[in-house]
């Protein structure tokens, strides 16, 4: 039986999206034999220090991770336009700490720069901070199995290059999974397939998890319907529920994707490269330059006796220089 590792999923930090709790997905994935496990939340590392403390002390390897929503156009544009409203999803993995510090400024200026209804990113942006990062093509929402479905697989082709050359070689998959009741996916699947063979692309196998055992499906439905505002005896609505988006063991996923094993043995390829240690519990304060013939202190008392300046003119009072010294005095013993 090969290894295999999850390396898309959501927990509960997925907001009114993935239902699984970070300490009961890692005791899961532990007890199905499991000693590595991505977590990729919808835009947000939310969860991520809290993944990488608990699979640490479970002796479970963490890959971190996100599921980034990826805009057409311009991620500063906010106009309603067709290009605004398209959101592809893409998955980034942090294969180090250059890789993590790009994660986090990317997921930063979606959010502060990009958000319009999600937070977004760009192609542009993607360059600029790809270093370091895996990318996945993600679900059926991905631009390349997206563009696939609409029928466009010349396209697509182009699309799968670009990433591949935005991430470097050997830094980009073709996520393919397994939903048998979604129509689309196996048209996707057959797609990216064929388009791993033709430009040596590397497929990988993913199950899209947002809950942990089969039946949770149920509960995950309502949370859906509570993020879109609709009722669960709804018939036109977005569902889920038949795609099996459970945390399922390497023996199912070894039966689901029987045909191409190596989008199984991908996962551990993956997992090899991702290998990112992150300091906690030390304070990493920045270090600033300062003018010659001060040091960090002196320079610091200046340009607050500046600040206090502009601000009071000539009214500065003896609360003013109190509250002044008892900060800095602050500052000084605190390192």
């Amino acid at each position: 039986m090969p290894k295999f590792t999850h390396l898309h999923v959501h927990t509960h930090y997925s907001l009114l999206d993935g239902l699984a709790k970070v300490d009961e997905i890692l005791d899961r994935a532990k007890e199905l034999g499991m000693d590595s496990l991505a977590i990729t939340d919808h835009g947000v590392l939310y969860g991520a220090i809290e993944f990488y403390i608990k699979a640490k002390e479970r002796g479970i390897k963490p890959i971190i991770g996100c599921e980034m929503y990826l805009t057409s156009g311009d991620y500063l544009s906010k106009n309603n336009t067709r290009e605004d409203k398209t959101r592809y999803h893409l998955i980034l993995l942090a294969k180090n700490e250059i890789g993590y510090k790009n994660l986090m400024k990317l997921i930063s200026v979606a959010h502060l720069e990009g958000f319009y209804y999600k937070p977004r990113i760009n192609k542009a942006l993607l360059r600029k901070y790809s270093e370091g990062l895996i990318g996945l093509s993600a679900c059926a929402q991905g631009e390349i199995p997206e563009t696939v479905i609409n029928g466009k697989i010349e396209d697509a082709e182009k699309l799968a290059l670009e990433y591949q050359e935005i991430f470097g070689k050997g830094n980009f998959y073709l996520e393919i999974q397994h939903h048998p009741k979604m129509t689309n996916q196996k048209i996707a699947n057959d797609a990216l397939i064929g388009i791993s063979k033709k430009f040596d692309i590397p497929l990988v196998a993913t199950n899209d998890i947002h809950y942990i055992n089969k039946e949770d499906n149920v509960i995950q439905d309502i949370l859906l319907c509570i993020q879109t505002n609709r009722k669960v005896t709804e018939t036109n609505r977005m569902n889920f529920m038949d795609f099996e988006l459970y945390l399922k063991s390497p023996e199912e996923m070894a039966e689901h994707f029987k045909e191409v094993p190596k989008a199984l043995s991908n996962t551990q390829e993956i997992v090899d490269k991702c290998n990112l240690e992150i300091t906690l519990g030390e304070t990493q304060l920045p270090h600033f330059d300062v003018p010659e013939g001060y040091t960090a202190e002196t320079y610091l008392l200046k340009i607050t006796q500046d600040g206090l300046k502009k601000r009071f003119g000539e009214n500065i009072t003896e609360e003013h220089r109190h509250r002044m010294d008892y900060e800095l005095d602050i500052i000084q013993k605190t390192g």
